[in-house]
């Protein structure tokens, strides 16, 4: 009877929520689930992806810098907690589901692989080149929760957080972001379509007002903090971001941040999408093509670069050939596939099963994998 009190206790906020918000009574699983917990379906899937073994692994991997000895550079860990807390604070001035949004947040990178883009673009060649189709962060993120987390089993997370996941592209800004109500089946014919139309990434949209929530705040999380960042490792100063964008937006990321947010909800508040100011708008454009000429290109020498594909490469080669031959002193089978469900193992190909491996990994443990081999 009590726990019953503080079920209702958690879930009072549906009241105060917009009308177009994501109730909790609406959440979706694709899996029953045992109904005598107290807490509300998104809660829960905020504590499933938090208490992931994919989650603790953030912490180390790369966010644009890698190999840098300052403590102070963002890591994938940072940047989600960043991207909910921005998330959060939009969500709940405009009277959304916080905790979707939060769930969705910390888990849109879980696929990211090691040393962030640029190992994502060697994976994608190396899986394209094995027949298993396209690799992107952001359909991993999905795969990790539906099919690999949990020993193989899944984490039976809502297919509202899922559907955020998947379509929180964060490289894609819009002037104004409207949800598109999906399916069960509308759901996983995108994501299995992923797999082999590359231009479909591009397409994605959020089924929730909160999963666009979350997607334009990616954008706001790592605009600001990766030039915080490039000033920190002497890829740029601040006067070199051009005064008509600083004019716009400000020159901090504390700045960056409370501007866009503020013009965002300023633009939002009462209304069934979201929407900037068009000067906003411009200025962000602006702002991540400066970031991608003079940091994210330069976030990596070539060296670094061709030292990535051959690691990936490498250890890619050693660990299909360690399971074509049933080596099972390999790394593969001791950290990864022994503990692994017999359905996962059955129904995953052995491509599938490396590249789900490597995605996984740390920036460490991949360097160590491949000075294993080498």
């Amino acid at each position: 009877m009590e726990l019953n009190k503080v079920r209702a206790n958690m879930e009072v906020k549906n009241h105060y929520l917009a009308s177009y918000a994501c109730k909790d009574k609406d959440a979706i699983r694709f899996m029953a689930i045992d109904d005598n917990d107290f807490r509300t379906p998104f809660f829960r899937d905020i504590d499933r992806i938090v208490y992931s073994l994919s989650y603790t692994r953030y912490m180390d991997k790369t966010q644009v810098f890698s190999f840098n000895d300052n403590d102070n550079i963002s890591k994938r860990m940072t940047h989600v907690q960043m991207v909910s807390k921005i998330a959060r604070t939009i969500g709940r001035a405009l009277k959304l589901n916080e905790d979707l949004i939060e769930a969705a947040a910390l888990g849109h990178d879980l696929g990211h692989v090691p040393f962030g883009h640029a190992g994502e673009r060697i994976l994608n060649e190396i899986s394209n080149a094995h027949g298993e189709g396209n690799f992107n962060h952001n359909i991993q993120s999905v795969r990790t929760l539906l099919y690999v987390e949990n020993n193989g089993i899944g984490s039976n997370i809502t297919l509202q957080v899922l559907d955020a996941i998947m379509c929180h592209n964060g490289e894609l800004e819009l002037l104004k972001y409207y949800p598109k109500k999906k399916t069960k089946e509308e759901f996983l014919a995108l994501y299995h379509a992923s797999y082999q139309d590359q231009s479909l990434i591009k397409k994605l949209v959020p089924m929730t007002l909160e999963g666009c929530v979350v997607r334009i705040s990616d954008i706001i999380a790592y605009i600001g903090r990766d030039i915080e960042d490039a000033t920190r490792m002497g890829v740029i100063t601040l006067e070199e971001i051009p005064r008509e964008i600083t004019s716009v937006l400000g020159v901090t990321n504390r700045e960056i941040i409370n501007t866009i947010i503020i013009d965002l909800i300023e633009n939002s508040i009462g209304k069934e999408y979201l929407s900037l100011s068009p000067s906003i708008f411009s200025a962000i454009k602006e702002l991540k093509k400066f970031n991608y000429e003079h940091i994210y290109y330069k976030a990596n020498t070539e060296e670094m670069l061709n030292l990535y594909e051959k690691m990936f490469k490498s250890v890619f080669d050693d660990c299909l050939k360690a399971i074509k031959e049933n080596n099972r002193d390999k790394n593969i089978f001791k950290v990864f596939l022994d503990d692994m469900d017999a359905t996962y193992l059955k129904e995953t190909s052995d491509t599938r099963k490396v590249i789900d491996y490597i995605a996984g990994m740390t920036d460490d443990f991949l360097v160590s994998e491949y000075n294993l081999i080498n």
